[in-house]
């Protein structure tokens, strides 16, 4: 089963959701300081989406067991899909901060790496170089690219920096359903792969490591670390596949790669 191409009407509607994501990462960044537990942040996330967004947190109970909260928040050597808790953020912490708004059925998922108070320079570098990865893999998205091609710019990228690639874990197709075909995974070879086509609509989240690309999972079933214990950065935007080349439709204003990207 390959890649669910979205109608005109259905894509409308991945742009609202995809901006109501980028809006709850831009509300929450001056939140994230020395002293806030990561359960305040969700409760925060929370209650933006469903009160000033009317819209629907998908974190919360998807999957089995169910994800007990409505944002992931992932700490310094977590990888992915940490569990918001009572743990207070100290200085130099660096949260990945994972939301996903589902909106008139459609959702729009996005992470930002944020930073309490100094970051170490290993951790500002792994950061940076992470971000460089998710755009490098989004500035060669058009049709006829192929998801080979994608994770391969961005393997290089990590690796000649001497950073590994986590492997277990991928982007996805979205839309209606939360995880859709394809599975984008942040390695591989040019030319092999699904072939990209207008109207895919997918995500590309690299979670890069400082140390090896091992990982494990704890014993909630969710929370997953680096097996040595190094730093792990991820970023996450969702896409479209236009005519010409991409849109990213959880582009937050602060950044410096743009919205459309045309070849």
């Amino acid at each position: 089963m390959g890649a669910i191409i979205k109608t005109q009407d259905e894509i409308i509607k991945m742009r609202v959701a995809g901006k109501l994501a980028a809006e709850v990462l831009d509300m929450i960044g001056e939140h994230v300081v020395k002293g806030v537990t990561t359960d305040e942040l969700n409760t925060i996330c929370h209650d933006y989406i469903v009160d000033v967004q009317g819209g629907i947190p998908a974190p919360l109970n998807y999957g089995h067991p169910p994800f007990p909260k409505s944002i992931c928040t992932s700490v310094n050597h977590v990888i992915c899909h940490g569990i918001p808790s009572d743990k207070k953020l100290k200085d130099g912490d660096i949260v990945n901060i994972d939301v996903t708004v589902i909106k008139d059925g459609y959702h729009g998922d996005s992470s930002k790496m944020f930073v309490v108070g100094k970051p170490s320079i290993l951790a500002e570098r792994l950061i940076k170089v992470t971000q460089e990865c998710l755009y490098k893999g989004i500035e060669i998205v058009k049709p006829g690219t192929t998801l080979g091609d994608i994770g391969h710019v961005i393997q290089q990228h990590a690796e000649a920096h001497n950073y590994s690639i986590v492997r277990e874990f991928c982007g996805h197709g979205i839309g209606a359903t939360f995880h859709e075909e394809p599975q984008v995974v942040h390695y591989g070879r040019p030319g092999t792969g699904e072939v990209l086509e207008a109207g895919m609509c997918f995500t590309i989240e690299p979670m890069i490591n400082a140390g090896k690309r091992n990982s494990k999972i704890l014993p909630d079933h969710w929370t997953v670390v680096t097996k040595d214990r190094s730093l792990s950065a991820q970023w996450e935007h969702t896409l479209l596949v236009t005519e010409n080349g991409v849109e990213i439709l959880t582009h937050r204003e602060d950044e410096t790669i743009p919205k459309i990207i045309e070849h």
